[in-house]
């Protein structure tokens, strides 16, 4: 009885407190960060199998993208909110990370991934000193 043009994270959800509704749920937080585990290890095996099937890889991410949003639904917090927010919070990061190849590199070839992901702990650093101002 759900729309299916609903954007994929609003459908989970909906799903999701469906199934909660019926007791089809799990009772603990710490059940459902199991389940992150388990299913990131899931994702782990089929990603360092010499055989990858794209298929699988495709499905072990759903499922932890399925669980991520009843994680989500589970402490109160809109998916796509967060996710909204998150993005935001990497598009400034990242901003400031080509601010600082440019002004100091010039060329992103030119910079290590360690050189960069120090720029990332400052733009880091920087996002936790303004919020906690």
């Amino acid at each position: 009885g759900l729309a299916r043009g609903l954007p994929p994270s609003l459908r989970a959800l909906k799903l999701q407190t469906r199934a909660a509704r019926v007791v089809f749920d799990w009772p603990e937080i710490d059940q459902v960060l199991d389940k992150i585990k388990e299913d990131s290890e899931e994702l782990a095996v089929e990603l360092a199998s010499e055989n990858k099937d794209q298929t699988r890889i495709h499905d072990e991410v759903g499922d932890l993208l399925f669980v991520a949003v009843n994680l989500a639904r589970k402490v109160g917090v809109d998916p796509e909110t967060a996710l909204q927010n998150c993005n935001l919070k990497f598009e400034s990061r990242f901003n400031y990370v080509e601010e600082q190849v440019i002004s100091k590199h010039k060329n992103f070839k030119d910079v290590s991934l360690d050189v960069m992901e120090s720029y990332w702990q400052n733009a880091k650093a920087y996002d936790h000193k303004q919020t906690s101002d």
